[in-house]
């Protein structure tokens, strides 16, 4: 209750510090990391990944602090919706939509995720591998 509570007025622009300080996605939704920032609205934030690994890559975060897909429902309905909608702005805003785009969500160290904070890498602008969930190779024993 009480984070459901702390989470609206920090969405509504009334608690100006994050929840997760550390966090340097917070930093960046506080103003006090650096971004390039391309789309904001009221739930969401997007931005130029600073690892590209397209020649569009894109990140796109609530700005309420949820670690990752596994507390999505941390986030209201509204922001949910603003998630997928900023996805499909940004991608038709850098030019993408009609040649293709991917979407994708890191949930949890074993999917590599590197920041604990949910966010959507748009990426294209390019041919993409078709592959990009394959596990490491395994060695053999």
């Amino acid at each position: 209750m009480l984070r459901r509570a702390l989470a609206l007025l920090f969405t509504a622009g009334l608690l100006a510090a994050s929840p997760a300080s550390d966090c340097v996605f917070c930093r960046i939704v506080a103003g006090t990391a650096p971004s390039r920032k391309v789309y904001e609205n009221q739930h969401v934030l997007a931005f130029w990944d600073i690892r590209p690994r397209a020649k569009v890559h894109l990140l796109v975060i609530p700005k309420q602090h949820v670690a990752s897909l596994k507390e999505l429902d941390e986030l209201s309905v509204e922001a949910r919706a603003a998630l997928l909608s900023a996805c499909v702005k940004v991608a038709k805003d850098q030019g993408i939509l009609d040649e293709g785009f991917r979407v994708i969500s890191n949930a949890g160290k074993d999917a590599n995720q590197s920041v604990f904070h949910l966010h959507f890498h748009v990426a294209g602008g390019e041919r993409l591998r078709e592959d990009a969930i394959s596990a490491e190779p395994r060695k053999a024993p």
